[in-house]
């Protein structure tokens, strides 16, 4: 089977994602079972939202072998080789963001292609890209990530918003626009990541 430059680079923020659940499960010293479910939890839990949300069934990931191999292949990778797989964590932060921008791309689509509403496309992509990490602090008892600290969620509906917008208002190929918009996400991602940005906090 022959895969386009997207489907490798999706697979590699599968791979990403498991990753980032395995680890979690590691540092909570989980069983085997538990490792494996986190990277699932990690790796599919948004797009199976998104699925069930629009009534999509099966949801993607029973049906796609090479997913779950990936997924099974990076709880593995993680479990053996625990300490290497943190000095790749900058790497694997690179992997994390184009999984997001490009998980934030299909979960519009879907929902473009079942007719919804603008707002609620983007929201199905923010949904796909970042629930998988909520659904992984949560089930490993974390405060999560999502909601009290990094650019995430702001980074995939920032890109969302411009993936319309440049869908609606220009016409520049799909190609590109999926490019520009999947850049845009990686780039505020990242920049986050490295310029420690926050959104205001609501205290007391």
């Amino acid at each position: 089977m022959q895969l386009t430059f997207i489907q490798g680079l999706e697979l590699l923020g599968t791979f990403a994602f498991a990753v980032s659940g395995a680890t979690a499960a590691i540092n909570k010293s989980y069983d085997i079972i538990g490792l494996l479910a986190l990277a699932f939890v990690t790796a599919i839990g948004g797009g199976t939202i998104r699925d069930l949300l629009i009534g999509a069934t099966p949801v993607a990931w029973l049906t796609d072998e090479l997913t779950n191999s990936a997924i099974i292949a990076a709880a593995i990778i993680a479990a053996l080789f625990v300490s290497y797989v943190k000095k790749l964590q900058n790497w694997l932060n690179v992997f994390d963001a184009i999984g997001l921008g490009l998980f934030t791309i299909t979960g519009i689509n879907k929902g473009v292609a079942v007719g919804l509403p603008i707002p609620i496309c983007v929201a199905l992509g923010v949904i796909t890209g970042s629930f998988g990490g909520l659904l992984r602090d949560v089930i490993s008892g974390e405060q999560p990530f999502l909601f009290t600290r990094e650019v995430y969620a702001v980074a995939s509906m920032a890109g969302g918003i411009l993936y319309i917008l440049l869908g609606l208002h220009t016409s520049l190929p799909a190609d590109i626009i999926q490019s520009v918009s999947v850049t845009v996400i990686v780039a505020v991602r990242l920049f986050g990541l490295h310029y420690n940005w926050h959104l205001p906090r609501i205290r007391q």
